[in-house]
C-alpha cells in the first residue's frame, strides 16, 4: 500500500516541487511527534499561527464545549451566535475606540479582500497602494497588492489601479492622493524577511493617509497576538489605522481571520446593495471559541511581557560567525545568512537535529524564528545551540 507521503504527492493539490514532507503524528506545546515518536521543537509555529502552543489545553477544551453545543447554524452576521459576540466583545475592549466593529472572515487572506471592498465602498474611490516585497495573500485581490513581480507575473491580469511604493522611502508617500482609497502595509513585514518600520515613517503615513483621505489598512496577519511584544503591532509607532487586519495566531490553531473598522465605516458594507459582503463560514462557533481561548490565555498567562527577555536570549545566543544580521522584534525574527545555498543547508541539518525552521517567500537567504510565545528560555537555548551546530 502507498506510504500517506505518496498519497499526498499523488491526491493533494501541490504547492511546490518539493515539500517539506515532515509526517506529524500529534502537536503539543512548543513539540511536534512524528509516528515513530521523533520530536522537533517548532521555531515557525506553523507560520505564526500556533501563538500560545499547540493544543493549548484552554484553546481545546473550549473546542470542545462549543462543539458540544452547535456547529454552524447561519451565514456570518444572521444569527446571534454568542461565541462571535464573545470574541468581538474580547477583541474590541484591546483596541482604539475607533476600531470597534468586527468582520470575522476564514483567513488572511479573506481578510484582505473585505478590507478591500470596504476601502472602495467607504471611499468612492479604486486606487489601492501597497509596498514592495509585500505579502497579503494568495487570493486575487490580495495577489494584486503583492509586491513581488515574479509572484504576480504569471496570474496576470490583476485589478487594476493598484501600485507598489518603497518600503520606508519618505517621497513615495506623495504618491497617495486624494484617488486614493487605502494603503496596504504589514506593520512590520514579514515574508520580505522581516523589517521593522521607524516610528517616523509610520506617524508620516499615517499623516499623508489622512491628509488625503485614503484610509490606513494595517496587515497584522503575522505580527499580532504578541508576537512582537505588544498585542498589536501598531502599538509601537503610537498610530490607529483605518481598517486592522488579523488571522494567524488569531485562532490558537483553528482557521479565522478578520478585518476590523470603526462602525461607520463597516456599515457602508450593509447598504447600497444589502449584503455587500457576506461569508457563509465567516466566524464559525467553534474557531470563535478558541480565539476568544487564545486571546484570554494571552492576557491570563501575561505571556507578552516575557518576550523582550526572549528576544533578547535569541539575538544572544544565535552567535555564529556566519550570521550576518539578526532582524526583527520580538519573537518575529530574521536570521540573515550568507545566502540560499547556506541557509538550506542549514535548515536541513536542523530538521535532522529536531528543530523546525523554515526561510522568507521573498528571502530565501534568511531563516524564520517565530515559536510558540510560550516558548522557555531553556528551549530557546537548545534551539539556539543547534541553529549554530547546523550553519556552516
Amino acid at each position: 500500500m502507498p506510504t500517506e507521503r505518496e498519497r499526498l504527492l499523488r491526491h493533494l493539490a501541490p504547492t511546490s516541487q518539493s515539500p517539506i514532507g515532515l509526517q506529524i503524528d500529534r502537536a503539543e506545546g512548543v513539540y511536534l511527534f512524528d509516528p515513530n515518536g521523533k520530536k522537533y521543537l517548532d521555531l515557525i509555529a506553523g507560520i505564526s499561527v500556533s501563538n500560545v502552543g499547540h493544543r493549548h489545553p484552554k484553546v481545546v477544551q473550549a473546542i470542545k464545549d462549543q462543539a458540544d453545543k452547535h456547529l454552524h447554524l447561519m451565514v456570518y452576521g444572521e444569527y446571534v451566535q454568542s461565541p462571535q459576540v464573545k470574541f468581538a466583545d474580547a477583541l474590541t475592549a484591546t483596541l482604539p475606540n475607533s476600531l470597534d466593529s468586527v468582520y470575522f472572515v476564514n483567513s488572511g487572506s479573506e481578510a484582505v479582500e473585505g478590507a478591500i471592498k470596504l476601502a472602495k465602498k467607504a471611499t468612492g474611490r479604486s486606487g489601492l497602494i501597497s509596498f514592495e516585497n509585500a505579502y497579503h495573500g494568495s487570493s486575487n485581490g490580495a495577489l494584486s497588492l503583492m509586491g513581488n513581480e515574479e509572484f504576480k507575473h504569471p496570474f496576470y491580469p490583476l485589478l487594476p489601479e493598484t501600485s507598489i511604493i518603497r518600503h520606508g522611502n519618505f517621497v513615495d508617500l506623495l504618491n497617495i492622493t486624494e484617488e486614493t482609497a487605502a494603503v496596504f502595509l504589514e506593520t512590520i513585514q514579514g515574508e520580505a524577511g522581516i523589517h521593522v518600520p521607524s516610528a517616523t515613517y509610520m506617524q508620516a503615513l499615517r499623516k499623508r493617509c489622512t491628509q488625503t483621505g485614503a484610509l490606513l489598512v494595517l496587515d497584522e496577519i503575522q505580527c499580532g497576538f504578541g508576537r512582537t511584544g505588544k498585542l498589536f503591532a501598531f502599538e509601537h509607532f503610537d498610530i490607529v489605522p483605518d481598517i486592522l487586519l488579523l488571522a494567524k495566531g488569531m485562532g490558537g490553531g483553528m482557521p479565522i481571520g478578520a478585518f476590523i473598522a470603526s462602525n461607520e465605516l463597516m456599515s457602508t458594507l450593509s447598504r447600497n446593495p444589502i449584503l455587500g459582503h457576506i461569508t457563509t463560514f465567516g466566524g464559525h462557533p467553534v474557531s470563535c471559541a478558541a480565539g476568544a481561548a487564545c486571546l484570554s490565555v494571552i492576557q491570563e498567562e501575561r505571556l507578552i511581557e516575557s518576550i523582550p527577555a526572549k528576544e533578547k536570549r535569541f539575538r544572544t545566543l544565535l552567535n555564529h560567525p556566519e550570521i550576518r544580521e539578526i532582524r526583527g522584534k520580538g519573537l518575529m525574527l530574521a536570521v540573515q545568512l550568507r545566502d540560499s545555498s547556506q541557509l538550506f543547508a542549514a535548515i536541513d541539518r536542523c530538521i535532522e537535529n529536531g528543530i523546525v525552521t523554515d526561510w522568507f517567500l521573498f528571502c530565501d537567504s534568511a531563516m524564520r524564528i517565530a515559536p510558540p510565545l510560550t516558548i522557555t528560555e531553556e528551549e530557546i537555548a537548545e534551539a539556539c545551540a543547534i541553529i549554530n551546530e547546523s550553519i556552516i
